[in-house]
């Protein structure tokens, strides 16, 4: 399935992108880029653990300000600042996986079920999908954490409650996607040769028409990957999330910052606050980038072949 979406992905058009849409989408992946990289190498790049409160010379001490041995200072905790905020991208990028694992693979089986088989069953599904649209994201993620940690805010809990309550938000849009594919792709000759050659409806479905029904969901899950981001931070600035001794959570260091903010104290917000817009901005526009060169009407060629200038006859 990932390899699928994988390969879906209108890589090849890159350099088709000119003007404002080539800078949106070139920023984009920086930023998504540069988010991962900070993610994968987290441990290698932050000075210090997520959690840790001292080392060889003794406590760090609160609220320090910036120096050589905490470039960005200390929280009101005694956590420095750089290193939680470095942590803080893996914790981001794990609620992106698990958004993907729980609103993709659903969606996208429940959208080629229904659209391909039809009937009742089709009818029920479109019903539960509206049904969802009805359910607030956060606060259903802020039942969830109370259900899944019962109050206590673990690792598994913060992200297990805000990967649901984003599952339940995304899966009836990757359904819908899906579903209305489906029902245009398997109307195609190619499907119909499949048939009549005696092909099962097990593999028409999985090999022949999931193949060409699953092309724009990179586009949408660039896109939603920003929610699911501002959902766990929702959570975590609500007091919902991760607690610092499970985990290091942008949320949740906003949410201490806000009285550092109030008294001059700016190194405590500033560098989790930047890293949520930060990373909310690199997957929006590279989402809104991609979903530009998948689609004919927007997307502009560069090797257009350039009419000649006025006046190039060979005269008189």
């Amino acid at each position: 399935m990932a390899l699928v979406l994988v390969r879906r992905l209108p890589l090849p058009r890159l350099r088709t992108g000119v003007g404002v849409q080539r800078a949106m989408l070139l920023t984009g992946l920086v930023l998504t880029a540069l988010f991962v990289l900070t993610a994968v190498l987290g441990p290698a790049l932050a000075p210090h653990g997520y959690a840790q409160l001292r080392d060889t010379e003794g406590l760090f001490g609160s609220q320090q300000h910036p120096s050589g041995s905490h470039p960005l200072g200390t929280t009101i905790a005694g956590y420095d600042v750089l290193s939680r905020t470095i942590w803080g991208a893996r914790t981001a990028l794990l609620i992106i996986l698990a958004a993907l694992l729980l609103s993709v693979v659903p969606g996208t089986v429940l959208g080629l079920v229904s659209g391909y088989l039809g009937g009742r069953l089709d009818r029920l599904l479109v019903g539960l999908a509206d049904a969802l649209y009805a359910f607030p994201p956060l606060l259903l993620a802020i039942v969830m954490s109370i259900v899944i940690s019962g109050g206590q805010s673990s690792l598994v809990g913060g992200l297990g409650a805000a990967a649901c309550s984003v599952a339940v938000s995304f899966v009836p849009q990757y359904f819908r996607v899906v579903r209305a594919e489906v029902i245009r792709v398997k109307s195609e000759p190619f499907v119909d040769a499949a048939r009549v050659i005696g092909t099962g409806p097990w593999r028409i479905m999985t090999r022949h028409v999931l193949r060409n029904s699953v092309r724009t969901l990179p586009l949408i899950f660039t896109i939603n990957a920003s929610e699911a981001i501002l959902t766990l931070a929702g959570l975590g600035f609500l007091g919902f999330g991760i607690e610092p001794n499970s985990a290091a959570e942008w949320g949740y260091d906003l949410n201490r910052a806000v009285a550092d903010v109030t008294s001059g104290i700016w190194w405590t917000a500033i560098p989790p606050g930047l890293g949520i817009v930060l990373t909310v901005l690199g997957t929006t526009l590279l989402g809104e980038g991609l979903t530009d060169l998948a689609d004919p009407r927007l997307r502009r060629r560069t090797d257009a072949p350039v009419p000649p200038a006025d006046g190039g006859g060979d005269g008189d």
